[in-house]
């Protein structure tokens, strides 16, 4: 057996060594040639493949240090898509996972001389989100791929759509509204033309019927005018305290109060289904400013500390900047509160009703944990909500 043959020790203790990582000082890319000291290095760039190597890449040394950076970028994004897609991690510890594999491209024939100046290059292309800590430089990794944009735009187009549809539902309402306003103020002598169509009759409970003349035309003009008239509206609450039950056979006159009460008991019935409507288990959202109450963040100094939600995700979950440290932490909306700014500030509308509007903070009443806010812009600009709980509004950056 010959004394360097495949199964003798020295031979098997030679592998042994060469498996591990080795001093990335003795590695040259060109021959991809791994050396275990110093003097071995040296006498790898005295022979005449390594020579030959070089005089290779004294002919365009530029092609190729910029052919192994780019090498390196992709295999270093790779592994980061793969293993950190939607984590923030130490680059350290990405690196150190990157270099696992000894037939790595090595840092050391790249245009990049140190670990910070890569990370630094990442985050000018906007490849990865960059920031420095006193634990040293954190990544985070930006997913542009085309699979991932487009979930993003439908989801985008749906909430956008959702949107519309609850806006023009809340117009159409505003506008029976407004009709019936119209109606209720009209004259008592100013009674509507007789249509061709007969009116409906609606029989109530208490024996009263009310006409409905849907659509109507005037002989006279010649021209077809479309409204919508009430003759009728009767307060039964009045009817039954004033001992009155039966109709007093005046169809086309109605009282202001029994008018005015019927126009409130819709309002309410509208506020009663809006509610229902946009009433969730979840209520975070990007732009508002939150407070940690995790009793479990108490040891790394982030208990009863605010942040800014950057990124909701999966509805439940919201990515926060601390304010103070500027740290980016994932936090369930259970460990979450919301905060209510000085008097006068503004705040979103996280819940209920009106969610998703902002509105000016106009009072607060403590006793009872709720405030007075007046939304601004928007379909309901300029409506005052009397008792709005804590839980619903939180301050905006």
């Amino acid at each position: 057996m010959g004394k360097n043959d495949f199964l003798t020790p020295k031979a098997i203790a030679n592998r042994i060594k060469a498996k591990g990582l080795q001093k990335l000082r003795w590695y040259c890319q060109m021959c991809q040639k791994q050396c275990r000291d110093e003097n071995g290095f040296k006498c790898h760039c005295m022979s005449e493949s390594h020579q030959r190597q070089m005089e290779v890449f004294g002919q365009n040394p530029n092609r190729i240090v910029d052919g192994y950076s780019e090498e390196f970028e992709n295999e270093f994004l790779e592994h980061m898509k793969r293993s950190h897609r939607f984590s923030r991690v130490a680059a350290t510890v990405v690196y150190n996972e990157y270099i696992a594999d000894r037939h790595h491209v090595h840092m050391n024939s790249t245009q990049w001389a140190t670990l910070t100046e890569f990370v630094k290059y990442l985050g000018r292309m906007g490849k990865c989100k960059v920031d420095e800590t006193p634990k040293g430089w954190f990544i985070t990794y930006i997913d542009r791929d085309s699979e991932t944009l487009l979930k993003e735009k439908l989801k985008n187009k749906r909430i956008k759509a959702d949107l519309a549809d609850e806006e023009k539902q809340e117009r159409e309402i505003m506008k029976q509204i407004e009709r019936a306003e119209q109606l209720m103020t009209e004259p008592n002598g100013s009674d509507p033309q007789p249509s061709e169509s007969q009116p409906k009759l609606l029989k109530l409970e208490n024996g009263q019927k009310v006409s409905l003349s849907l659509g109507s035309s005037s002989k006279a003009a010649g021209k077809e005018k479309p409204e919508s008239s009430i003759l009728v509206f009767k307060d039964v609450e009045e009817d039954k305290k004033s001992g009155k039950g039966k109709n007093n056979g005046k169809l086309g006159k109605t009282g202001n109060g029994g008018g005015r009460s019927a126009l409130d008991e819709l309002m309410r019935e509208q506020e009663k289904a809006k509610e229902w409507s946009n009433r969730k288990d979840y209520w975070l959202c990007e732009g508002i400013i939150v407070k940690v109450v995790s009793k479990a963040l108490a040891e790394k100094g982030y208990y009863k500390q605010k942040g800014v939600v950057q990124k909701v995700i999966d509805k439940y979950v919201g990515e926060i900047e601390m304010l103070e440290s500027k740290h980016v932490l994932r936090v369930d909306q259970e460990e979450l509160e919301t905060v209510i700014p000085q008097i006068g500030g503004l705040v979103r509308i996280v819940n209920g009703a009106y969610r998703g509007s902002n509105a000016r903070l106009l009072v607060v009443d403590t006793d009872n944990f709720c405030a007075k806010v007046q939304i601004e812009k928007g379909l309901y600009d300029g409506r005052v909500l009397q008792a709005v709980e804590y839980e619903d509004i939180c301050k905006v950056v």
